[in-house]
């Protein structure tokens, strides 16, 4: 398996890092992330006391943070966890079978 590998308009090799996981405990919902990202990968969701999940402007939500709404549009930019103030994304490669003749 080998990883997806780009080349920068300068000739160097690069390697996306796709968003993977959102630390809730640690997301303190401030939207940087959100703002930052171009590609509408992210959500911001509130939370209620019971742990219901709700809209962000809902009168019940205790607190808000981000969530990962379409990871298919993640393009491994990393601008998310660039300024995350709270360090919590977790971003991967992502791997591709290459089938070499014999």
């Amino acid at each position: 398996m080998h990883d997806i590998t780009g080349i920068t308009k300068g000739g160097l090799g690069w390697t996306p890092q796709f968003v993977e996981q959102i630390n809730a405990e640690k997301c303190i919902g401030c939207g940087r992330c959100f703002r930052a990202c171009g590609r509408d990968v992210l959500n911001l969701v509130g939370i209620t006391e019971e742990g219901e999940l709700v809209a962000a402007d809902d009168d019940e939500a205790e607190r808000k943070f981000m969530t990962i709404a379409h990871p298919e549009k993640c393009i491994g930019c990393e601008a998310c966890s660039r300024v995350c103030p709270k360090d919590c994304y977790t971003h991967a490669s992502m791997s591709l079978a290459v089938s070499v003749p014999a």
